[in-house]
């Protein structure tokens, strides 16, 4: 994993009255125990991916409660796991991020949202929308209208957020609907305070077992029933899931002593109003304000009876949505026209952005133009320009990369010489750390569909070509999708193509959590699931396992797969285990046996400055953020070296790539010794001597 909950998780345990100190996801986490949950399951993803770590972390607490937890192959089958809801009443909840999570769990969520369910279910969605997000822009809110799934969006408080878990199981039970909780990135990291309750043990789990099936063809998805739950969705659920947020007040109105006006916002965007209202002198830290907010904890469905009290009387009325198709302006317009209210003019998208995501920035802007505030506006732009100019220019584009020591760098790098040794050719890409390689120095990779498409992708393709075309496939990718999509697919349809198989033995992008082919696997995980078998399986002939970092090897063997007359997939997996999982496993490790007076040998790259040419065609087959330049030391040359600074990790990358390109004589390899025997001390002096060089 990438970071340890164990001290965290603790607080799982409170009971009722105490203080939870913590962060979002932590605070999801402690509601869904304190909601009475059987089971839980998920697909690792930003920005709820430590979700499944935190879960993971707090195993032993579940195991009280009696609570089924499950690493899901895919969102598919993660919400394919809250079928256990539709004929018992059993609270379920499962996590993964929005909107490719989503669209890959479509077909189950769709079933789902059409059988209806008798126990709460639960999904919890990474709203992986804005700056920060990994992913294409796209929002939850269609997917929820089109399934008539409910969308809760609440207000980024722990309280507020603990409160609508809590509510979106009743919520959920009351219709017979499963309900979609977003949370953006922000909100899963929030950090504060909330009073718990004692955690529930469910009535059924794996603790407290049912006692027979339960078998209705009613709830089968499968028609004529499938026409009989729409129209149960429409004419019963519907109506109940908005009386309920009606009566349980899940949205909120703050009062404010203009009623001239007012703002609706989703509940997600709640800080970035009031903050913005704050800044422009209309509310004040403690969030009492004097524009009246609707905060829409529940942006599907709306309550029309809601909005047209809080739109009534007033003259103007800013609906603050991120995101485009404008869904909850369109909706307020078509409330206000059925109800007969014209007279409140509706702004939104006029206003503020029509799509990217809703910032401090974009906020407080949009909020001035609609309140005519733009002389409080040019107050607080002026000192942000003024700091603009004193800073000068912006910084360089920096754009993701390989990590230090990275396996993939180097595979890429091969690929770059077989590209000059036999001309350019397609690379499907895939999503997955490898995807970075599409960046400067590498370029590589033309397309990316989805994770684990990469080899559909390429099935077209590669019938275009004269030539083979390249697939590029992460482990992580292979297991969630690949498997049948891509290569039994390209088996059965006897493609030609290649398939490089990035096995580092993590789902590195996400946190580096585990595979089913993973080297290392936790107690309550089934062991020895090999890519190769599985590919044997499927009936791959052609099969080559390379190190990652040896770079000349791997240069052969695609050079092979490409000109090879044998018909047929070809697959290289390319096996190094990722470099910063290695590093967090390595580094206790030889600290500890420093630490007992062991002997530890640790590897060191460089390059000699006197041999340097200044020709830098190292850094650009390599790309490693360790190597780099300097000034040169030699006044009679003013080409800079090549150098290679602290945080080499020791990979040889530079020196394979070396040596596989025929560059240069440069790199040198040098083993420092800590706590050195008698043996290195002798070797030490013998050197020295010979290097005239004093030994200590």
């Amino acid at each position: 994993m990438e970071r340890s909950f164990k001290e965290e998780v603790e607080q799982l345990r409170l009971g009722e009255g105490a203080i939870f100190r913590g962060e979002g996801i932590l605070a999801v986490t402690k509601a869904l125990l304190q909601s009475g949950v059987s089971y839980v399951g998920g697909y690792q993803g930003a920005p709820v991916s430590h979700l499944m770590d935190v879960l993971s972390d707090a195993r032993d607490i579940l195991d009280e409660l009696g609570i089924h937890v499950e690493t899901n192959a895919s969102e598919a089958g993660a919400a394919a796991m809250l079928g256990a809801s539709i004929n018992y009443p059993v609270r379920g909840a499962v996590t993964f991020k929005s909107t490719v999570g989503t669209n890959v769990a479509s077909d189950a969520l769709s079933n789902l949202a059409s059988a209806g369910v008798k126990g709460g279910a639960l999904i919890v969605l990474g709203e992986d929308y804005g700056e920060g997000a990994s992913i294409i822009q796209e929002r939850s809110h269609a997917f929820a209208m089109k399934s008539q799934l409910w969308l809760l969006d609440p207000r980024p408080n722990l309280a507020k957020i603990v409160e609508m878990v809590e509510q979106g199981f009743e919520l959920s039970e009351a219709s017979n609907t499963p309900v979609m909780l977003e949370l953006r990135i922000r909100a899963c990291h929030v950090q504060g305070t909330f009073a718990t309750r004692k955690n529930r043990a469910a009535r059924y789990s794996k603790r407290a077992f049912l006692e027979r099936p339960d078998f209705d063809f009613a709830r089968i998805s499968l028609p004529p029933a499938t026409y009989a739950q729409e129209k149960h969705k429409i004419e019963v659920r519907w109506p109940a899931a908005v009386r309920f947020v009606r009566e349980r007040h899940l949205n909120e109105v703050f009062a404010g002593k203009r009623s001239d006006v007012g703002i609706v916002c989703q509940g997600g965007l709640y800080n970035a109003t009031i903050r913005a209202l704050q800044q422009l002198g209309l509310a004040d830290a403690f969030g009492a304000t004097q524009v009246p907010i609707y905060c829409l904890n529940v942006t599907y469905p709306l309550v029309p009876e809601e909005i047209v009290a809080f739109c009534g009387g007033k003259r103007a009325v800013l609906i603050v949505e991120e995101g485009q198709p404008a869904y909850i302006e369109d909706a307020v317009l078509a409330t206000l026209r059925r109800h007969a209210i014209e007279a409140v003019k509706v702004h939104g998208k006029d206003v503020l952005p029509m799509a990217g995501e809703y910032t401090g920035e974009a906020v407080v802007g949009g909020i001035a133009r609609f309140l005519d505030c733009l002389q409080a506006l040019q107050s607080i732009t002026q000192p942000r320009n003024k700091a603009r100019e004193l800073l000068g220019a912006g910084l360089p584009a920096r754009p993701p990369g390989f990590c230090t020591g990275c396996p993939e760098r180097p595979v890429f790098a091969a690929m770059k010489l077989v590209e000059k040794d036999l001309g350019k050719y397609h690379v499907s890409a895939d999503i997955g750390c490898h995807t970075f390689a599409t960046l400067p120095p590498f370029e590589i990779g033309h397309t990316v569909l989805g994770y684990g498409l990469g080899l559909a992708s390429n099935s077209a393709v590669h019938a275009m070509f004269g030539k083979r075309t390249v697939t590029i496939m992460g482990d992580g990718g292979f297991w969630h999708n690949g498997l049948t999509s891509g290569v039994a697919n390209a088996v059965f349809n006897k493609g030609d193509g290649i398939l490089l198989i990035m096995k580092n033995g993590y789902s590195a992008a996400t946190g580096a959590q585990e595979l089913p082919s993973s080297a290392q696997h936790s107690e309550h995980k089934a062991a020895d699931m090999s890519i190769e078998r599985a590919l044997g399986g499927l009936g791959v002939k052609w099969m080559r396992t390379v190190h990652s970092y040896h770079v000349g090897e791997m240069r052969q063997t695609l050079k092979k797969a490409m000109t090879t007359p044998e018909a047929g997939l070809k697959v290289i997996i390319a096996d190094g285990e990722c470099q910063l999982e290695r590093q967090r496993r390595l580094r206790p490790q030889v600290a500890a046996a420093i630490a007992q007076g062991r002997r530890e040998v640790r590897v060191k790259y460089g390059v000699d400055e006197d041999t340097c040419t200044g020709d830098h065609s190292c850094i650009r087959l390599s790309g490693c953020p360790t190597l780099t330049v300097k000034d040169n030391p030699d006044p009679l040359r003013s080409d800079p070296v090549a150098t290679v600074i602290e945080g080499c990790v020791g990979c040889g990358l530079c020196g394979e790539n070396a040596d596989a390109a025929v560059l240069c004589p440069s790199f040198y390899r040098a083993e420092i010794v800590q706590n050195p025997n008698a043996w290195d001390r002798f070797l030490a002096r013998l050197r020295g001597l010979m290097h005239g060089t004093p030994v200590h």
